[in-house]
This record gives structure tokens, C-alpha cells and sequence, in this order.
């Protein structure tokens, strides 16, 4: 059995089979500087249909985004008490913590301590700031291994807790940098995970977000992480109470931009949570 090819190639749907393998063989074609001895060079126009290309980064993440006029470095604890325990710890922390605060051999300040209420149960939160960055956290710590009062709290803290962490943060540029602030508020730290490569793509964003968010100065603080959990954001909002929260965050719908900011960051999202929280009695953001 034996085919006539002129035969074959008369037919119309020879033809048109021919006809396409045709185009095909155009759109296909590729510049011989594609080509590398036998083979596509590993940067060749098929790879390049399936990666991305990323401009190239200048300067770290953190030089772009943190405030360049001070070196605040920020610490965030999370303690997590058994039930039992929790007036026990607070009463703890009340009587150490402020000392270390106050204490100007120490170049560290506690900026807020508080309560979870709604979130995550039986949790403490203490954010600390370290004026001097890294060498003033090394610092700290050197001398609170020194300081007996601080190993005794330690000691028994470590009695009352089902777990802990920490991250070490630095401030976003276009948020204001915490202050004490009076009372009585609410506080909500709202905590996003984001997908690794898009914390400049946030930045940019918050920076004019933050603009339409501090007409009624809820904003407090912005923070990224360093050390920790990374790709890590943590916005910390005050309000007088839930009812306010939430007239202020619907109002903020109202403001032009904002829905544009929302729709473009939330992609960049991989986990994202919201804790309200109660300040302890001594904490400086009542």
C-alpha cells in the first residue's frame, strides 16, 4: 500500500493541513541568537513565555520602605498565658516592665502592652521600640542578664506561659512614628502575611492610603518584619470603641482612592488577621 504525495497534496485538506503546519512553522520561528550549540540557551524566547522577568533591586527592601532620620528598631512579643494565670501575669508585667521603660540606662521604650479581647484568646502583646537599632537591642539584652529583678519576672513569667514569639520590626516611612496617646481607647493590630516579592508593591500603596486613614488619627504605627516571620506587616489602629471602628472604617469608603487601594492589595495577601485589643494599666498607648 503506497500513497501518491502530488495526489496527497492536492487535496483540500491536504491543503489546509498544510496550510497550518505553515503558520505554525512562522509563529515558532526564533532568532538564531536564541540558539546555543544544539539546544536553546537556558534564556531562550520559549523559557521566556513561562518566567517572569523582575527589575532588578538597587538597595534592600528595608532601606526603601524604612524611615531613614532615626534607627528605631521595633520588637513584638506575643505571650500566650494559660487562663488560670493571665491576672497573675498582667500584675507581673505591671510592676517590671515600666521600670525598664523609664529606666534610661536602657535604650529601649515600651511603646504599648495590652490584652487581646477579640481575637486570639489569653494573650498579651508588648511592642517595644530600640532607639540605635541592632546594637541597642544587643545592648538591652546584655544588661537584663545582669539585672536580677528582670530574671526573677522571667523566671516566673516562663510559669505562666503555653507559648511565645517574637519579631523584630522596622517602621514603615509614611506612618508616624507611635506615641503615648490618652485614653481610654480600643486598639485593633491588623496583621497580613503577604505573598514574598510584593512588600514594595505594598509600600507603595499605604503610602497614599495611610493619607486617607488618618483624618480622624486612628493610624498609630506601621511595621514590617526583619527578623521572625517574614513578609509580615503589622498596622496598629486606635479607636474609641467598636462602634467608632467601625463609623470610620466605612467612612473611609466614601474617600476617593480607596477602594483602588483595596482592590490592588488585596492579591498581595496570602494570610491576613485583627485583634482588638485592651491596654494594661501602665501601658503608654492607653
Amino acid at each position: 500500500f503506497s500513497l501518491n504525495s502530488s495526489r496527497l497534496c492536492s487535496a483540500p485538506w491536504s491543503r489546509s493541513l498544510l496550510q497550518t503546519r505553515a503558520c505554525c512553522r512562522v509563529c515558532v520561528s526564533v532568532p538564531m541568537s536564541h540558539w546555543s550549540g544544539s539546544g536553546f540557551r537556558e534564556d531562550s524566547w520559549f523559557k521566556s513565555l513561562f518566567v517572569r522577568k523582575v527589575d532588578p533591586r538597587k538597595d534592600a527592601h528595608s532601606h526603601l520602605l524604612a524611615k531613614k532620620e532615626d534607627n528605631n528598631l521595633y520588637k513584638i512579643q506575643f505571650h500566650n498565658v494559660k487562663p488560670e494565670c493571665l491576672d497573675a501575669y498582667n500584675e507581673l508585667c505591671e510592676d517590671v516592665l515600666p521600670s525598664i521603660h523609664a529606666d534610661p540606662e536602657y535604650p529601649c521604650e515600651l511603646v504599648g502592652t495590652w490584652n487581646t479581647w477579640y481575637g486570639e484568646q489569653d494573650q498579651a502583646v508588648h511592642l517595644w521600640r530600640y532607639r540605635g537599632g541592632y546594637p541597642a537591642l544587643t545592648e538591652v539584652m546584655n544588661k537584663l542578664r545582669q539585672n536580677k529583678k528582670f530574671m526573677d519576672y522571667r523566671n516566673e513569667r516562663g510559669k505562666m506561659l503555653l507559648s511565645r514569639r517574637n519579631q523584630l520590626l522596622l517602621e514603615f516611612s509614611f506612618w508616624n512614628e507611635p506615641v503615648p496617646r490618652p485614653g481610654p481607647n480600643i486598639y485593633e493590630l491588623r496583621s497580613y502575611q503577604l505573598r514574598p516579592g510584593t512588600m514594595i508593591e505594598w509600600g507603595n500603596y499605604w503610602a497614599r492610603a495611610i493619607e486617607i486613614r488618618q483624618q480622624n488619627q486612628e493610624a498609630v504605627g506601621g511595621f514590617f518584619s526583619q527578623i521572625g516571620s517574614l513578609y509580615t506587616v503589622h498596622h496598629l489602629w486606635a479607636y474609641k470603641d467598636l462602634q467608632s471602628r467601625e463609623n470610620i472604617r466605612n467612612a473611609a469608603w466614601q474617600r476617593d482612592g480607596w477602594d483602588e487601594v483595596v482592590y490592588y492589595t488585596v492579591p498581595l495577601i496570602q494570610h491576613m488577621e485583627s485583634r482588638i485589643m485592651i491596654p494594661m494599666k501602665t501601658s503608654p498607648l492607653k
